[in-house]
């Protein structure tokens, strides 16, 4: 087999970057509503309907940490001269490592202690990474040739990134049906 066939996946975008400084800085900006009161709480999103740019937000945190893990995990197989199995599940493995970790990291920074943080981490990624890495590593499964084309190809990145994309176009309404049901990121909000 050859192991630099291997593909990558994406996490989402930052945390941080859906709530300023990761933890709502104060949470003095609030677009005029002031402090938590025009805010509902965090528990609010769920109940007073849940933004597509919210759900795209948490699917971007998600894409951005599967994207670092799995990029990584094919490095390492191909380093190490690795067939495509074991590469690609070395990949989904940091995938997953890397997109519970950013979710990790911000609820840790709020003050959570660590077992709590990892639970919160766990309820809130969970799904959103998973369906990623299905439908990501899917589509390169399915692409002719992508299976085999080397890292330096053009066809082995091109089935990749198209995979990034329509895994984000996939999982935002799947983040946006949870969080509007008080699950997966909607978890984060509570915590912080």
């Amino acid at each position: 087999m050859d192991h630099s066939a291997h593909h990558t996946g994406t996490g989402q975008g930052d945390h941080a970057a859906h709530h300023g400084s990761g933890v709502h800085g104060g949470h003095g900006d609030h677009g005029g509503r002031g402090g938590h009161g025009g805010h509902g709480g965090h528990g609010g999103h769920a109940r007073e309907g849940v933004s597509w740019a919210m759900a795209a937000k948490a699917t971007l945190h998600c894409l951005t940490g599967c994207a670092i893990g799995e990029i990584l995990g094919m490095v390492i197989g191909t380093a190490l001269m690795w067939g495509n199995v074991p590469t690609m599940a070395l990949a989904v493995t940091l995938a997953f490592l890397f997109g519970y970790s950013f979710t990790l990291f911000a609820v840790l920074r709020s003050g959570l202690d660590f077992r709590s943080a990892v639970k919160v981490a766990l309820a809130a990624d969970t799904v959103s990474i998973a369906v990623m890495e299905l439908v990501d590593n899917g589509i390169v499964a399915l692409t002719p040739g992508a299976m085999d084309a080397h890292l330096s190809d053009g066809l082995f990145w091109s089935a990749l990134l198209g995979g990034f994309a329509v895994a984000f176009l996939i999982t935002t309404p799947v983040n946006k049906w949870m969080i509007g049901r008080g699950k997966g990121h909607a978890v984060v909000h509570a915590h912080h």
